[in-house]
């Protein structure tokens, strides 16, 4: 999926390290429109005004479950990965390499951009949709590969008492996804029956996240709910130790419904859930990614200099190659902001 706002405003990541230790942060995220007024909604919670990644992870649109229309037309990437998760309905993908494939529920699409990569994305009309579109940001030892495609059809799967973990990018609980990966990093979706609990295995050096798809989790964040406030993704305080979208439901947890994004900080070695009904949850996470990036549109570069460069070359019809078989014509680039590119914190 692209970012298809018209004025997308700079996403500046990179190397200001959190405090080491768990944390407790919900980004509640944002509505867009893709594609115009009659377009699919989406909420993004990253990158968000408070916190830009996780891990290697940047980029998080959660969409559906509605009937809806996706159409975007063939657009550019580079300096990344995009990572295609549904729930229900399915999804075709084609690009520039020539790949055709349509993802389903339980399956993985895989795209590496690299250098250089072009790509559209299309369902039937009025379907049942629901899915995630994540992306992965490359470090600078990767993001001028080959650009390539990977499916996934089958994947490894966590069984633990009343809950499914599928582990589509990355490793969990000692198992390990086909994907190809550039950082340390995970990729999950627990499926969880009615009343179950468990315990999902982490490491203490990642940074992780979780967001509920359906139902309601409770997530023990292994830390005392602040009595006073907790912050949003804008920075704003919550009262009661309750954050928008959640609630304070004992000492050490939070209800967690569709939504927002609860960000879990570093230094965990397990993260316990239950679920008060049939739920599905989405766990990010991975090693906190060190390097400064600036993501603009549908790139990720290092420097102003470089974003300038990716939109000539888009525009231009050069290095990105051309998709066939969309019925329509490429996305054309919004036109750069007028202030320069310059790469910060990976958050406030």
């Amino acid at each position: 999926m692209s970012n298809l706002e018209r004025d997308p405003q700079a996403t500046l990541c990179g190397a200001e390290a959190d405090a080491d230790g768990p944390a407790r942060e919900l980004l509640t995220g944002r509505e867009v429109v893709l594609g115009g007024p009659r377009g699919m909604k989406v909420t993004r919670t990253l990158p968000g005004r408070g916190r830009r990644m996780v891990g290697a992870w940047c980029f998080a649109d959660n969409y559906g479950p509605e009937p809806a229309t996706m159409r975007v037309p063939p657009h550019p990437h580079t300096g990344l990965q995009t990572v295609s998760w549904l729930l229900e309905g399915e999804v075709l993908h084609r690009d520039s390499l020539g790949s055709e494939q349509m993802v389903r529920p339980g399956q993985l699409n895989l795209m590496t951009a690299g250098r250089a990569i072009s790509h559209s994305e299309e369902s039937a009309p009025d379907v049942l949709l629901h899915g995630v579109q994540l992306w992965v940001a490359l470090p600078d030892s990767a993001r001028d590969t080959a650009p390539s495609f990977e499916h996934h059809p089958v994947l490894p799967v966590l069984s633990l008492p009343g809950v499914a973990v599928t582990v589509f990018v990355g490793e969990l609980g000692g198992l390990r996804s086909p994907a190809t990966v550039h950082t340390p990093l995970v990729g999950a979706e627990a499926a969880l029956t009615a009343g179950a609990r468990a315990e999902l295995p982490l490491r203490p050096g990642f940074e992780y996240a979780v967001m509920v798809l359906s139902g309601a989790v409770e997530v023990n964040a292994d830390r005392p709910v602040n009595p006073d406030a907790t912050a949003d993704a804008d920075g704003a305080a919550e009262p009661n130790g309750a954050p928008e979208g959640g609630s304070a439901s004992d000492a050490d947890g939070v209800l967690l419904e569709p939504g927002p994004l609860l960000y879990l900080g570093c230094g965990r070695s397990a993260l316990t859930l239950r679920a008060r009904e049939a739920s599905r949850l989405l766990l990010l996470g991975g090693e906190p990614f060190e390097e400064e990036i600036v993501m603009w549109w549908n790139f990720v570069g290092r420097s102003h200099e470089e974003i300038v460069r990716f939109r000539k070359e888009w525009s231009e019809g050069s290095a990105f190659g051309t998709v066939e078989g969309f019925d329509g014509p490429p996305l054309p680039a919004p036109a750069l902001p007028t202030t320069h590119l310059k790469p910060r914190g990976r958050h406030r």
